[in-house]
């Protein structure tokens, strides 16, 4: 087994197999990206399928590896295990491979503390990429070639639409809109449903309608290129239902002011966390 993955060169690897990362194999080998390894000590029965049919080489433990050639290799960790199993990444770092981390807050000063001057590329992806709806910013900083720029873009286009940050400090607040964004959104959702129940409607079909109302509006708002307040305004007819509601989602500037500060609190803790590194 071991000889087989020393064999392997310009290895493709995913270290982390979770949601993002199972949605990143999906992806991968959708596109025909070859060879794809990943490490996962626990993998889910889908990871092992594709080990089976040698779509993939998986991989238990990074000491497996040995001394298999990896041309880029994608860190799904959350940001508490990736500050302890970073630095064992460190053979691979230096070995000149693409690092991609997906870590919230996260920062590239922390990660090279584990990995040197290695070709890092910061990526914040949201859950949306779970089924190809998501979004991903990319950071790199000046010293990342061209070519690897390219290859990260691909890597995570899989996910989504892809950009790129012109400053890391943007990351922070792609964390605390797109990141952290699809939690405001089901919140919204839970509390649709709740108001919903407490004007008399039975709780499942208070639920689908939230449901149904949030995931509708995000399709429309996807095909139809016009402005959010365009949008709006065709469902708002003067002195009806959508008016009265929205002056009291709107009075005084309300809900802006409280997106404003849930933003703001959450890139602040983006930035706590990457300086604690």
């Amino acid at each position: 087994m071991q000889a087989r993955h020393k064999r392997r060169h310009n290895l493709i690897l995913l270290v982390g197999a979770g949601r993002m990362g199972g949605a990143l194999i999906k992806s991968w080998t959708a596109q025909g990206i070859r060879p794809i390894g990943a490490v996962e000590p626990n993998p889910r029965q889908h990871l092992v399928g594709l080990a089976k049919t040698k779509r993939i080489a998986l991989f238990r433990d990074v000491e497996e590896l040995a001394e298999a050639s990896v041309a880029a290799c994608v860190v799904a960790l959350k940001p508490q295990v990736l500050r302890t199993e970073a630095i064992r990444l460190r053979p691979i770092a230096r070995s000149g491979a693409l690092m991609i981390s997906i870590a919230a807050g996260t920062g590239i000063a922390n990660l090279r503390k584990a990995w040197g001057r290695a070709n890092i590329v910061r990526a914040m992806p949201n859950t949306p990429g779970a089924i190809g709806k998501g979004i991903t910013a990319l950071y790199a900083p000046s010293g990342v070639k061209a070519e690897l720029r390219d290859l990260a873009v691909r890597l995570m286009a899989g996910l989504g639409p892809t950009f790129w940050a012109r400053r890391e400090s943007w990351v922070d607040i792609v964390t605390a809109v797109s990141g952290s964004g699809p939690a405001y959104v089901f919140l919204f959702a839970e509390a649709l449903a709740a108001a919903a129940r407490e004007q008399g409607m039975p709780a499942a079909i208070a639920a689908r309608l939230a449901r149904a109302t949030l995931t509708g509006s995000g399709a429309l708002l996807e095909h139809d290129a016009r402005e959010p307040a365009a949008l709006r305004a065709d469902v708002t007819s003067p002195g009806g239902t959508t008016e009265a509601a929205l002056r009291v989602l709107t009075g005084n500037g309300a809900l802006e002011q409280l997106v404003r500060r849930a933003v703001a609190a959450a890139r602040r803790r983006a930035e706590e966390l990457r300086e604690q590194g």
